[in-house]
């Protein structure tokens, strides 16, 4: 796929070890606000951190329903965190983004500019996009969310 294409739902039906570091360099936009992917964090069903570790649940129901959705949830109970799922009981986490999307408006729901405070780390960059559990099972298919392979991103 050439730079700039909008990752179809195939294309994360893979083991979330193989996706994770596909989606280093991609573009990920939400509602118009987002960057450049910079670090993921894999999980499968047979990794006991994995919220998909013990099976299907209501929490985790995205993580067993079709690939290429996105699976939200609340870490501590106080932050949201984006995951897009792979393969059954798969998820890929989204950690952190080099922001260049509705700078302003991350801004303004982060309370600074700073680049690293605005996007690093899965809470602050939940934040950031105004991310929330109405997102949770909802795909990633260029309509609220736009994930696209940047210049320079591995092909698969």
């Amino acid at each position: 796929m050439p730079p700039g294409t909008i990752l179809p739902q195939d294309w994360f039906a893979r083991h979330a070890i193989e996706v994770a570091p596909d989606l280093i360099g991609a573009e990920l936009v939400l509602r118009g606000c987002g960057g450049i992917i910079t670090e993921t964090e894999a999980y499968s069903p047979d990794d006991p951190a994995a919220h998909s570790f013990r099976g299907p649940t209501r929490r985790n129901a995205a993580m067993f329903g079709a690939a290429g959705r996105a699976y939200v949830y609340r870490s501590y109970g106080v932050h949201w965190c984006l995951n897009v799922v792979g393969n059954r009981g798969h998820a890929v986490l989204i950690r952190a983004l080099a922001p260049d999307h509705g700078l302003a408006a991350m801004a303004a729901r982060r309370g600074t500019d700073d680049p690293w405070r605005l996007t690093g780390g899965p809470g602050r960059l939940a934040q950031a996009l105004a991310v929330t559990g109405a997102d949770d099972g909802q795909g990633i298919d260029g309509r609220d969310y736009v994930l696209a392979l940047s210049p320079g991103a591995p092909v698969v």
